[in-house]
């Protein structure tokens, strides 16, 4: 898997890629989530390709104090595959690049095997209760 920078032409991929995997939700609308992603930190945003298609995204952050990642997506048929992993090495590889001391990520409570996979990766469930606001409707 080659990864790279996403670029607008990717789009529709990732977006499609998304919905196999289950990432979008009617309340988010992946084509904003895209162009917001593309107007901060844009080189944080990863695709990874295997001849020529898109078969893994994530949108990766950081503002200073932590490190976020965000449509993690990995081709249903290619999961479990090591292609994950390799993402997820590149955005922490970036992101200590940066100063980043710590990387957070959040799940669905319901997505059982992505809790296992970050938890493969050395990641732990942190004592802390995640909330949010919506500032600006998608729908």
């Amino acid at each position: 898997m080659r990864i790279r920078s996403f670029q607008p032409a990717d789009a529709e991929a990732a977006i499609a890629l998304w919905e196999r995997c289950g990432l979008t939700r009617p309340w988010n609308d992946p084509r904003k989530d895209i162009a917001r992603k593309l107007r901060v930190q844009p080189e944080l945003f990863l695709v990874g390709e295997i001849d020529g298609r898109i078969v893994a995204t994530a949108m990766a952050g950081y503002e200073g104090h932590r490190g976020w990642v965000n449509y993690l997506a990995i081709e249903p048929a290619a999961q479990r595959s090591g292609l994950g992993r390799a993402l997820m090495t590149e955005i922490e590889r970036s992101l200590l690049d940066r100063g980043c001391p710590k990387l957070n990520v959040q799940v669905r409570a319901t997505n059982a095997s992505a809790v296992e996979f970050y938890r493969s990766l050395g990641y732990a469930l942190d004592d802390v209760v995640s909330l949010g606001k919506r500032l600006e409707p998608d729908g």
